[in-house]
């Protein structure tokens, strides 16, 4: 099983050194720390433990860290920056295990490019030796990049010559969406292996700065410096710890303090069942200072992104997700509410952005989602959201007949009219509305109100609307469609469905790059007997079937 939690003490592949406002964090791969499979991770190479560690370290600086402004990215060793996913590991890993690697890898370096647009804790990557592939992807992701001008330093992506695939962490979209490389330049720089170094790398605008090996500590603290002195992080605070997440695993499912997840593996289906606070929040931000990380907005997100992660990974053949919720819908207005009222303090800033980035990694989830709207469901404001998610929604129309809990009800607050947007940049009420206004307009008229089937119905915020006479077997023969139609054919068609709207760098990655790299990655040219990615260092030159699809 693949874990996702761990701490500083415990990484085996990089340093965390904090000195007041500037981190830096040094990757220093243990070469025999391989998370699984028989391949050394040679020159700072990565696999997903790598990935799972980098990823802690970026939700750390945020919340354990708020006096720091800035993060160097530096290799801990000599004469190489980062050679990228290793090769190995790719070549010998299931189709399931890449496509799902490269999804992870992206949302990582989506969370360092939305820690500097949004938290105000700027990065900058230090390139003193090669950085090759997903390497040189990972230097994309942050502000400024300083190369060291030495003759052999260089920049690459060469996964297109020599393995017969596409950089799989965004590069080629951030080579030509976020540093502006001119379309010709970028065509050259891609299809070449030896990459580019020194000064047509600047010019190119593929890296920020050079500087002589000799003024290189100079030249990073230098820089750090003038990004953390832009920053708005406070310049008083202490940061919250965040403890190992407590979590129960059985063979049939889940279990945290605020989401449980039930496993039926004959039908396919992970139920994921998300509960209100069962007390009042604190709405002070002292009080919510106090409370750490078990104030329930932020429990709520790590909780439900460990339990994402640990479907996607663990539980792939479960293609339907079915959402519920609990509680009373009372208590999540009122943490709504202290997150809307206190959005200018750091620590509430953070856990909205992380409300966000777990709710965009459900988003971009290669499942089904289907939200139950039954009495006793808590789907108000941040829970909503998950129905707002959802491909579609069932709301019971009145109550059950052998229960005496009142007819269910949602309620739209503040954090569904833009706090938390999906990757196409907007709300997933506008996102649902695209095109519509009127009906915008009318589901934002409705904030604050419990709103009843009907109501919802009429206002397009659920699906369907069925009686307790017509509900089981409408939920049911949901779901068993589901389960009868091709996977492949799913995901492509709600990948093509979730993002109406704007084309954002986001959209661009994780609806272009990942539907075209799950097609590469299955082909011959690529993982056939004779394709580059199996031939890879063998000195055997590869075959291609030289059909243009």
């Amino acid at each position: 099983m693949i874990d996702f939690r761990t701490h500083p003490d415990d990484y085996r592949h990089w340093r965390l050194a904090v000195d007041g406002a500037i981190a830096t964090l040094a990757l220093d791969v243990d070469e025999g720390g391989a998370i699984a499979g028989d391949y050394t991770l040679k020159l700072n190479s990565y696999d997903l433990g790598v990935d799972i560690e980098l990823a802690d370290a970026v939700q750390r600086l945020r919340f354990e860290h708020p006096l720091v402004r800035a993060v160097v990215l530096a290799s801990g060793k000599d004469r190489v920056f980062c050679a990228g996913a290793n090769i190995s590991m790719l070549a010998t890993s299931s189709h399931i295990d890449k496509v799902n690697f490269c999804k992870f890898t992206n949302e990582t370096r989506n969370a360092i490019e939305d820690a500097s647009a949004n938290s105000g804790q700027r990065w900058m990557t230090a390139i003193a030796g090669t950085a090759a592939g997903g390497g040189y992807e990972l230097a994309l992701a942050t502000d400024h990049i300083l190369l060291v001008d030495d003759g052999s330093t260089a920049v690459s992506l060469p996964e297109v010559p020599l393995l017969a695939v596409l950089p799989g962490t965004g590069g080629l979209t951030r080579v030509v969406d976020k540093r502006c490389v001119r379309r010709d330049r970028a065509d050259f720089f891609c299809t070449t292996g030896e990459g580019v170094r020194g000064r047509r790398a600047l010019e190119w605008n593929l890296v920020d700065e050079l500087v002589p090996r000799s003024r290189l500590d100079d030249a990073v603290a230098a820089r750090a410096a003038a990004l953390a002195e832009d920053s708005d992080r406070p310049a008083e605070a202490k940061g919250i710890a965040l403890p190992p997440l407590a979590r129960t695993v059985t063979d049939d499912g889940l279990a945290y303090a605020h989401v449980h997840v039930a496993l039926d593996r004959a039908r396919g289906t992970a139920t994921l069942t998300v509960s209100a606070p069962d007390a009042p929040p604190p709405v002070e931000p002292d009080a919510i200072y106090a409370a750490g990380a078990d104030f329930w907005p932020l429990a709520l997100a790590r909780e439900l992104d460990d339990a994402i992660l640990h479907l996607r990974f663990n539980e792939p053949a479960l293609g339907t997700w079915i959402l519920k919720t609990a509680g009373e819908a009372d208590q999540v207005a009122a943490a709504d509410a202290a997150l809307a009222a206190n959005a200018g303090d750091w620590l509430v800033r953070e856990i909205a952005l992380y409300l966000k980035r777990t709710l965009k990694r459900l988003d971009v989830s290669a499942r089904s989602l289907v939200a139950l709207i039954e009495p006793g469901s808590c789907f108000t404001g941040t829970l909503l959201e998950l129905a707002l998610a959802a491909d579609r929604s069932f709301m019971l129309d009145g109550s059950f007949e052998d229960s005496n809990l009142p007819p269910a009800t949602v309620r739209l607050t503040a954090m569904n009219t833009g706090p938390l947007p999906m990757a196409n940049g907007l709300s997933r009420l506008a996102s649902r509305f695209f095109g519509d206004d009127a009906a915008l307009g009318n589901a934002l008229d409705a904030v604050g109100d419990d709103l009843d089937a009907e109501a919802a119905d009429a206002l397009g915020l659920v699906t369907f609307a069925p009686d307790d006479i017509d509900w089981e077997d409408e939920v049911r023969i949901a779901i068993e469609a589901r389960a009868a139609f091709s996977p492949d054919a799913l995901s492509g068609m709600e990948a093509s469905l979730r993002f109406a709207g704007p084309e954002t760098l986001e959209t661009k990655i994780f609806g272009r790059l990942s539907a075209w790299q799950n097609w590469i990655f299955q082909r011959p040219n690529t993982v056939g007997p004779d394709g580059a990615l199996k031939l890879y260092g063998s000195g055997v030159q590869p075959t291609f079937d030289r059909n243009r699809v």
